[in-house]
């Protein structure tokens, strides 16, 4: 049930605007600097940009999402693929935006933890004690930027339960300080409230002064990047918590925008801040005695920030592995919530770009010229799947496509504005989204052709000759058990490439044949499991059930199994004559895990060959299954097998011709 603490709005705050609530380290500084700098820009240019920004936070960010897109939870959890889960009946082509959504939020996201701790380092230099030891010398603050960087990426295998818990209390004197520094700088020019006037938004638009032109959107966008990751931790806060913490922080991010606004006007026509490289409004309109408290608080929000998107990107991937749109990674859940989760190979790659970008762009003035273009294309899927959601909830088709057509304009001109942004640096999102995008279609099209395809067969079809086969004395053993681990158990069906390996590949006799499907539950410690012996003594299909906290220690709860089995006669003993443990009953293990070959013989186009070839690969380096199911100690067997999918190629038939002598290569 969706219900409102106060502590949940607490949580809400620390949680889900860790994104939005940082924009104001670094909108307006991109902004002026658009425009050439604090020498050439008007109060109208400065009243204009602060309106910009209240009405796109109010359009993008409260109405959208706040308003309309929270209505869209799937069991509570939001984001772009629960979006997608919600409308997938309206049509198969709806995943297509779905993946281009995950791909982008995930790309830009590597820019938030260095462009928001960046920032705030750079805060530093309006200490005079620093600025006086350091001066400009930026080496200093990309040095600071990767330590904090690092150390957040190394805490994440500890989960972040307990840091979770602080940080609500934090973002709400983050988000208090940021209003209370915007009400001293403008109470006494409260002219700055004429940016509530859309009128001035639209006239910067075409004004001469406005340099850039439309494409000043681009910036302007940063105010409201962190919208789309509101939506995504809707499973973590609560519709009804977001919407009741939502005013508050839009009052807050308002009035320090403001606040920013009326220091410009100012001091815009001061040589002494004219000539200040990297100016800031944020932390040059504090005073200087709450300088130092600005810093470390825009660093702790920073970090907040960062590690609300790290969170976030474990879900996503999550959801997309669940989804069959990413290969199987390993999850690590380091408490009792299924929310708080850990991949660490996500950590690993999210970590590298962080850092590869810091190093590469240097400083916030650079990042922020890279950042926002992915997400808009993010926006605009969701706007996509939220039409087919309106229209599924049956709102009328009149309103359901104006408000589609309404955003999807808004949001094209901020992608439009926001392109130029593509050779100053937003390649390298758009890069890494064409690549996550890459990988996800490879998956799910290679899961396609692999159903479509292949070949399942039923077990009991061969109870026969896999009784011959644990009967035949002719054949050596080739271990008392056998496990092979099976993605589906239902039906009794299994892929053909398994029985190819215990026939064909090399007759595996064995007493017992064991075929294993492990299914995770959303309890953290369910252990129980479902057996099916088809009548026999000498085939076992066993579903195990254990919780998303336990290990997939398979070899283990066989080895109990095996004796429950026994003790119930339901299995023959397995007496051993040499061992070291005495009176042993229960036989060796051996699993064999299948590791597929596309092979030449199949009729499949040159594309989908190319499409399996690269998802077979992205599985060998992506999925190690020994590892998956803790198997590193056990008696392990990889096994090539071909992967026969499509019709087989008709084989070219030789002629036999006669000749006296054999013709010889030529030495």
């Amino acid at each position: 049930m969706d219900t409102f603490k106060v502590g949940g709005a607490l949580v809400a705050m620390g949680v889900v605007y860790g994104d939005i609530g940082t924009s104001p380290l670094y909108v307006m500084k991109a902004i002026i600097e658009g425009n050439d700098g604090l020498a050439n820009v008007s109060t109208d240019f400065i009243l204009g940009s602060v309106s910009l920004i209240f009405w796109t936070l109010t359009l993008l960010t409260t109405v959208k999402y706040v308003m309309i897109a929270l209505n869209a939870d799937n069991h509570g959890e939001g984001g772009i693929f629960s979006l997608y889960t919600l409308v997938k009946k309206s049509g198969k082509f709806l995943l297509f935006p779905a993946m281009i959504g995950g791909a982008t939020l995930l790309a830009d996201g590597v820019l938030t933890p260095a462009v928001t701790v960046t920032t705030a380092i750079e805060g530093l230099r309006g200490i005079p004690r620093f600025y006086d030891a350091f001066g400009n010398n930026q080496h200093v603050i990309v040095v600071i930027t990767m330590v904090i960087i690092f150390g957040l990426f190394m805490i994440q295998r500890l989960g972040t339960q307990k840091v979770g818990t602080a940080f609500g209390p934090i973002m709400l004197g983050w988000f208090t300080f940021l209003g209370v520094m915007g009400v001293i700088n403008f109470a006494d020019n409260l002219s700055v409230l004429k940016a509530l006037n859309p009128y001035y938004a639209f006239h910067l638009l075409v004004s001469s002064e406005n340099k850039a032109g439309i494409f000043i959107l681009g910036s302007v966008f940063l105010a409201t990047t962190g919208a789309e990751a509101l939506y995504s931790d809707l499973g973590h806060a609560g519709r009804k918590n977001i919407r009741v913490s939502w005013p508050y922080i839009k009052v807050c991010l308002t009035l320090n925008y403001f606040g920013q606004a009326a220091w410009l006007i100012s001091v815009k026509d001061n040589p002494t801040f004219q000539s200040i490289e990297m100016l800031n409004p944020f932390f040059r309109m504090m005073p200087k005695s709450l300088t130092v408290v600005g810093v470390v608080f825009a660093t702790l929000a920073a970090i907040i920030a960062s590690q609300s998107l790290i969170s976030g990107s474990y879900t996503l991937v999550s959801e997309a592995i669940k989804l069959r749109l990413l290969p199987r990674m390993k999850i690590v859940y380091p408490t009792d919530q299924k929310g708080q989760l850990y991949i660490p190979a996500v950590n690993t790659l999210l970590m590298i770009g962080c850092l590869s970008i810091v190093v590469t762009f240097r400083t916030s003035a650079h990042m922020e010229s890279a950042y926002g273009l992915a997400i808009t294309i993010t926006m605009l899927m969701t706007t996509l799947l939220l039409l087919f959601y309106l229209l599924q909830r049956g709102v009328p088709k009149l309103l359901s496509y104006t408000i589609f057509i309404f955003f999807a304009v808004i949001e094209s001109i901020f992608f439009i504005s926001s392109a130029t942004k593509f050779l100053h640096g937003g390649y390298v999102a758009v890069f890494m989204a064409l690549v996550i995008f890459g990988i996800m279609m490879i998956w799910h099209r290679g899961n396609i052709i692999q159903e479509r395809e292949s070949d399942k067969v039923s077990l009991c079809d061969y109870k026969e000759q896999l009784r011959e086969l644990s009967q035949d004395t002719e054949l050596p053993e080739y271990q008392t058990n056998i496990v092979f681990l099976t993605t589906k158990i239902k039906g009794h069906r299994v892929g053909k490439e398994i029985m190819y390996s215990i026939l064909d590949k090399r007759p595996k006799r064995a007493k017992v044949y064991w075929f294993v499907n492990v299914f995770v539950t959303d309890e953290p410690y369910t252990k129980e499991y479902y057996v099916d012996m088809m009548g026999t003594d000498y085939i076992v299909n066993v579903q195990l059930r254990l919780g998303f906290r336990m290990n997939q220690e398979v070899n283990v709860y066989l080895r109990q199994i095996v004796q429950e089995l026994m003790e119930e006669g339901k299995l023959p003993k397995q007496p051993q004559k040499y061992s070291i443990m005495k009176g042993r009953e229960v036989g060796d293990f051996a699993f064999v895990l299948i590791r597929e070959e596309l092979t030449r013989v199949t009729s499949l186009s040159t594309i989908d060959t190319m499409v399996m070839q690269a998802k077979l690969a992205i599985k060998k380096i992506a999925f190690d299954p020994a590892r998956w199911f803790g198997l590193e100690y056990s008696d392990v067997i990889v096994e090539h097998v071909p992967l026969v999918i499509g019709e087989k190629k008709k084989a070219s038939h030789l002629t036999q011709i006669q000749v006296d002598d054999f013709d010889e290569d030529d030495d």
